[in-house]
Formats: C-alpha cells, structure tokens, sequence
C-alpha cells in the first residue's frame, strides 16, 4: 500500500510512480474493472494538494502530445465538419473561413447535443446557407426552421446574429481566439475551437469531456464547477496543447473524451494516456479509488416545476381552411422569439375550470376573443397532458383544442388592439415551421385528438384491443 504521505504528493503530481511506466501496467481486464466500479470521492483517505499546485512536467506534456495525436490519427472519426476543415492546400482567404464557418456552425450545434444527431442538421445546414454570407442573408424563422428538434434555441439565434456582425464589418472571418470573441455568442470555447482548428492558433479548447480527461490524468478533486478550478483546468489545458498541430490535439482531446474516457464506463485499456493517467494508477493501488471518481460529482440544481395551460386556438371559416393562432414569444428569456400556441403559466397544479379561465382573459386581453361575445366556440375539449423536459425546469403543459368561429371585422378589432405579435397558419405552413418539440409535441396531440374523434366509437374500440 502508498504512504499517506505519498498519496498527497501523488495527487499533487510531485511524484511519479513506478506503476506509470507500461511495463508495469496492469492486465486489460482489471483495468476495465477498477475503471467501471463508480464510487463517491467523498469516501476516500486521500488528502488533495490544492489544484494551483498540479502541473505537467516537460516530459509528460511530449509524451501525451505524441500518444493522443498517434491515437486520433488512426482513429478519429469521419464526420462532415472535419472533411471540410482539414482539407489540404486551401490556403486562400475564401476557403479559410469556409472552415472557420464549417467549424463554428459544427460546435455550436455539437453544444448539448450528440454527434449522431447533430450529422443531418450540419449536412443540411450547409446546403442551405454555405458560407457566412449566405447565412446573413437568413431570416431568424428560416434559422429557427433549420434548427427545429436541436433545442437550446439561443444558439441558432447566435450564430445569425454573428454571422450578420462579421458580414457587416467587411465579411472577413476573425483568426485569433481573441477577436472571435467580440462577435456576439462566441465564447471561450468556441473561439479556441474555431481559432485552433481553423487558423491553427496555439489555444486550448475545454468541454466537459477534456475537463474529464485533465481530472482524471491529474486526479484532480476539486469541484469541476468553481470558476478558480475552471481557470486552473483551462491552464492545464493551454500548456498541453501542441504547437504545430493545435487543432489535431485539441479534437483529440475532445475525442477521447467522447469515445474512450467517458463519465461511467472508462475503456482504460484502449486509452492512449494510461501510462500517464494518475486516476487510473492510484485505482489500483487503493481500494477507496476508483477512476469514475474523477472528476468530483458535483449535485444539480434542483428542476423547478413550472406549469401551464396551453390552447391550440383553430379558427375555422365557411368556405376555406382552418387557420392556427401562433403567438411570439418575447425577445428575452426562454425560447426567445420562437412561436408557440397561445398559453398561460399557472401558479401551480390547476383544475379544469381555472385554466380555461386563465386562457380565456388572457385571449380577452390580447387578441379581443371574447369567448361569449365576439367568437363562436365550436368545440373545446382537453387534449391530454405533456411534460416537456428543459435543462433546469420541467414544464406540465396542460393541452386543449379551442375551435372557433369569428364573428366579422374581429381580425381588424384584434390588429388595433393587441401589442402581442401573433399571426395565423394553416396546416401546411404549420408543418414547415421551426417549432419547437413542445410545440410540435402539442400539435400532434390535437391531430390524434381529432382523428380519433373522427372514428366511431365502436370502431375506436376495436382498434385499441388490437
């Protein structure tokens, strides 16, 4: 067994053990075993130097340049950003911000959401707006359009908005993490992304997967989330980036994160920075270390519960299509400036007779429907309930289908009295829309309402036994 002493210093990176070296590495299978055995940090005996203290000595840096660029090289995965960024002999100044735009829209879009995922949307993405021209051009419903099902809608809005401020300051990409950080919703990390991969500017990149692998490799305990522990991550970061291939490493990184050290099921075994990875070696020495402690859990914020009633009002007319009311959201906050369906948040669970309360003032109030005066209602039935899932707060979406009919000169009453911005759609310009998934969740739940309603009840019946 390590000393204490020796288990502090350890940690600090001051010592470097004999168990580091590959000859002395452990069998592949216990390896994968004392990797895949989470448990809380908070149980081990293991005091922890203070993160300033940690550094990477001359030597390791070389040797984990030269293992993880080995290792990306001969198997990093093929993906449409990396096809059009790492293209040989463009050197001019049109087909390098063809990778700089490429690699922007690829990292934005890669924010919260999966690789598999975000494939399509890039793909199609680039056919409609090739360059940071085109997309200029676009309007934020055509942005939100494309970007419907990705979530986080504040992103898309960014890159519009970027793309718009660099166009209008003489349309030439900025090359330095420094400037790429005056436009507007580029932050530290997309713009060492960009910079680095790009321009191959020396600058590091960290997500959460390159947190993960400098924890572990330095078994740093420190709450990954404390803005000191952030900066002092991003340090570490900076002195391994290579020099000459500082987009290769820092995609390697990110990479290796993704692929190989993940949060719960670590292939240590395939890793190409074991021998240097401080986690995995006091794993097998101390029972009360296990490599998915690192880096520390840190709680989440506890989801708020928020809920609302929502009314998908139909307007139907003799002789032409029903028309769907769809209400802007306002230019802050969440969702900001998407449409959604009219809808009112409650302040709590709420019966039936108080939602459509609270919906029928709030129609009153901004579009002049008077449920007993100025419009018909045709039908109104509860459509059924949706919870809708956001990063911090999880929404109960109480659903019902309002179809109206209007009374004459009630869209001229309306346009003179509400500040809300709405407009009407019919079907199939519902379906193109960039809505979000609780909007679209929303009307799904109407159609199959309606179809259902449609059948006969015995043969509804039938259809369900089956």
């Amino acid at each position: 067994m390590l000393t204490s002493n020796f288990k502090i210093n350890y940690l600090a990176g001051k010592l470097h053990s004999p168990l580091l070296s590959p000859h002395h590495l452990p069998p592949a299978a216990a390896v994968m075993k004392r990797c895949r055995q989470p448990k809380s940090v908070q149980n081990q005996a293991v005091d922890v130097a203070d993160i300033e203290d940690i550094s990477f000595s001359g030597k390791e840096i070389q040797e984990i340049r030269a293992s993880l660029l080995q290792w990306y090289d001969e198997n990093r995965r093929d993906l449409p950003w990396r096809r059009i960024s790492s293209t040989a002999n463009e050197v001019g100044i049109e087909q390098r911000d063809r990778r700089a735009y490429a690699v922007w829209v690829s990292e934005v879009m890669l924010q919260q959401t999966k690789v598999q995922t975000v494939i399509g949307y890039f793909n199609r993405w680039m056919e409609k707006w090739p360059t940071i021209h085109h997309l200029a051009q676009a309007t934020i419903e055509e942005v939100n359009e494309m970007w419907a099902g990705l979530g986080y809608y504040r992103r898309a809005r960014f890159l519009l908005e970027g793309a718009q401020m660099i166009v209008e300051s003489g349309g030439e990409f900025p090359n330095t993490a420094s400037s790429l950080q005056m436009v507007r919703g580029i932050g530290n990390y997309t713009a060492g992304a960009i910079a680095s991969i790009a321009f191959e500017e020396a600058v590091p990149v960290v997500d959460g997967n390159v947190v993960r692998v400098i924890t572990r490799l330095k078994a740093i305990s420190a709450n990954p989330k404390d803005s000191k522990t952030v900066k002092d991550i991003w340090e570490l970061a900076r002195k391994l980036v290579d020099p000459l291939r500082p987009g290769d490493f820092n995609q390697a990184f990110m990479e290796l994160g993704a692929t190989i050290c993940s949060p719960t099921s670590p292939s240590c075994s395939k890793c190409p920075t074991s021998v240097q990875c401080q986690a995995l070696s006091l794993s097998m020495n101390q029972e009360s270390v296990k490599v998915t402690d690192f880096p520390t859990k840190v709680p989440k914020a506890k989801q708020r519960h928020d809920f609302s009633a929502v009314s998908v009002v139909e307007i139907v007319e003799e002789g032409s299509d029903s028309k769907y009311l769809l209400v802007k959201r306002p230019e802050e906050g969440l969702l900001a400036g998407l449409w959604e369906f009219p809808s009112v948040l409650l302040e709590g669970e709420a019966d039936l007779t108080a939602r459509r309360k609270a919906i029928d003032s709030f129609l009153k109030q901004s579009f002049g429907l008077d449920m007993r005066k100025s419009c018909k209602v045709v039908l109104r039935e509860e459509v059924g309930v949706y919870v809708h899932i956001f990063s911090h707060i999880r929404l109960k979406m109480y659903i019902e289908l309002l179809t109206l009919r209007m009374t004459e000169g009630m869209q001229e009453k309306q346009e003179e009295t509400t500040t809300i911005k709405w407009k009407y759609v019919d079907e199939k310009a519902l379906s193109t829309l960039g809505l979000t998934s609780g909007v679209r969740k929303a009307y799904t739940m109407v159609q199959k309402f309606k179809k259902d309603s449609s059948i006969p009840a015995t043969a509804r019946k039938r259809r369900d036994k089956k």
